[in-house]
C-alpha cells in the first residue's frame, strides 16, 4: 500500500507564489521519478514538472523560469515552488510517483488525491 499526500494548494493573487509538497509513504522499495501534473476544468491532464532520483528535472514550457521542482529522496518527498503565478495556472495539481513497491517487481505510477490551486484577484 502506497500513499501520496499533497499539501500547499490554495488561493493566490496573480504574481504570487505557492509551494506544494507531496510525501510518499507505505511499502516503497524504490522511487524512480516524482512529479506534478495538473488538470484544469475541460482540459486534459498535463505534466507540469518531474524529477528523477538522480536530480534530472523536466518542465512544461509554460512553467519554465517560474516553477522549480525539488526532491528529498530520503523522505520520498517532492516539492513544487511556484512563482509569478498566472490565472492560467489555475488547476488541480496532482502528485505522481513512479516507483517499485515491496510487493511488485516493476515500476508503476501512483497518484495523490490532488490539491486545488486557484490564481485570481
Amino acid at each position: 500500500q502506497v500513499q501520496l499526500v499533497e499539501s500547499g494548494g490554495g488561493l493566490v493573487q496573480p504574481g504570487g507564489s505557492l509551494r506544494l509538497s507531496c510525501a510518499a509513504s507505505g511499502s516503497i522499495f524504490s522511487t524512480r521519478t516524482m512529479g506534478w501534473y495538473r488538470q484544469a476544468p475541460g482540459k486534459q491532464r498535463e505534466l507540469v514538472a518531474n524529477i528523477t532520483n538522480g536530480g534530472t528535472t523536466n518542465y512544461a514550457d509554460s512553467v519554465k523560469g517560474r516553477f522549480t521542482i525539488s526532491r528529498d529522496t530520503a523522505k520520498n518527498t517532492v516539492y513544487l515552488q511556484m512563482n509569478s503565478l498566472k490565472a492560467e495556472d489555475t488547476a488541480v495539481y496532482l502528485c505522481n510517483a513512479r516507483m517499485r513497491t515491496l510487493t511488485t517487481t516493476g515500476l508503476y505510477d501512483y497518484w495523490g488525491q490532488g490539491t486545488q490551486v486557484t490564481v485570481s484577484s
